[in-house]
Formats: structure tokens, C-alpha cells, sequence
């Protein structure tokens, strides 16, 4: 597949996944997602998904610290509902990373272990974009996305698609799209806020 070469420079999340190493995807459950993976499920790449994954990595780097973070033993809540300014698109690129579904995931074998159901939550009152909590410490951060501080992706798009757009920007467009994701991504320290 082509795709940005930036993309291979960007960081992948490492996790510990039991279901894996339980199922015999690998010996020690040992996963790694990279962007491209996320681009993979989402099927594009753009501000909104480059500020899940980051919202991903840094808060699960908050939350565990020096350990592996294990997935499919995170809670996730986002402030926001599924249909409010791309909430949704948040919420599955989460869901890709931590394991974590809301009533549609894997119901765990009997006894209930290896459970992914009733772990992402939407239009919850919380104090930032997004929460995460670890099942086994009870222990959560908070992130919250600010794409705002380095890019504006609502002007980038209407460069492309206003009345005003001539032929050279939208041949542009889509390069000068991704260099805008590509910008987010290098001032990740910048757009995401542990709290």
C-alpha cells in the first residue's frame, strides 16, 4: 500500500494483549499498533484521527508509566457522544488501540475473563476530552486534544472546497493535508494535555 512516508516515522503503542497470547496470536502478547494500522481501520488520515492515536499514546504512557499498558483492561470515556464533532471516529480508533467496546465486543470466554464489552463509554461528564482508567488500580488521566495550537484543518479544507478555491489548490489539497497531519504529529507535545 502507498501511503506518507511520515507515517513510518511515527511512534507505535506497544500493549500487552492475555487474549492474544490465550489465543495463540503470538507467545507473549506482545502488540504493537502503528499509525498506518489506525489509517488501515479508519480509512483516512487526518487531524482527527492523528489526535486519537496521540490521545492514545501519550495518555496510556501517563497512566502506565514504565509498564506495558494491557489492553483489553482499559476503561475509556469521551465527553462527547458518538455523533458530536467526530466523537465517533475517536472512539473507534480508542477502541482499535485499547480493546475497549462499548456493547459490541468480545463478550469474554465463559467465566467472563479476556470481557471487551462495557469498557468505552460516550457523553460522559468528565473534566477533559477523554479518561482513561485502569481496571486493575482503579488509577485514570485525563487528555484533552488542542490540533488548535499548530494547525487549522477547517481552513485547510475550505482552501479546497470554497468558492474561492482555485484549480491549483485542490490539486494541492491533498499534500497539503497530510503535511498538516504530519505537523500535529510533530508537536504532539504541544496538542496533547495530560490532566
Amino acid at each position: 500500500m502507498e501511503y506518507q512516508a511520515f507515517f513510518d516515522d511515527i511512534d507505535t503503542i506497544r500493549l500487552q494483549d492475555e487474549l492474544a497470547k490465550f489465543l495463540g496470536v503470538n507467545s507473549d502478547g506482545i502488540i504493537e499498533v502503528s499509525y498506518i494500522d489506525i489509517v488501515k481501520t479508519a480509512g483516512h488520515s487526518c487531524g482527527t484521527v492523528a489526535g486519537a492515536y496521540l490521545t492514545a499514546e501519550m495518555g496510556l504512557k501517563a497512566l502506565f508509566a514504565e509498564e506495558v499498558p494491557k489492553r483489553g483492561e482499559i476503561k475509556v470515556e469521551l465527553k462527547r457522544k458518538p455523533e458530536d464533532d467526530n466523537a465517533g471516529v475517536v472512539g473507534c480508533v480508542l477502541s482499535n488501540i485499547t480493546g475497549a467496546t462499548t456493547d459490541y465486543g468480545f463478550g469474554g470466554i465463559p467465566g467472563g475473563k479476556f470481557n471487551r464489552r462495557n469498557l468505552l463509554f460516550y457523553g460522559e461528564d468528565i473534566a477533559s476530552d477523554v479518561r482513561f482508567t485502569r481496571l486493575d488500580t482503579g488509577a485514570s488521566v485525563g487528555v484533552n486534544y488542542h490540533p488548535g495550537k499548530v494547525v487549522n484543518p477547517m481552513q485547510i479544507l475550505m482552501s479546497a472546497i470554497g468558492e474561492h478555491a482555485t484549480q491549483e489548490d485542490k490539486e494541492s489539497f491533498p499534500e497539503r493535508f497530510q503535511a498538516m497531519v504530519k505537523r500535529i504529529f510533530d508537536n504532539k507535545e504541544s496538542v496533547i494535555e495530560i490532566v
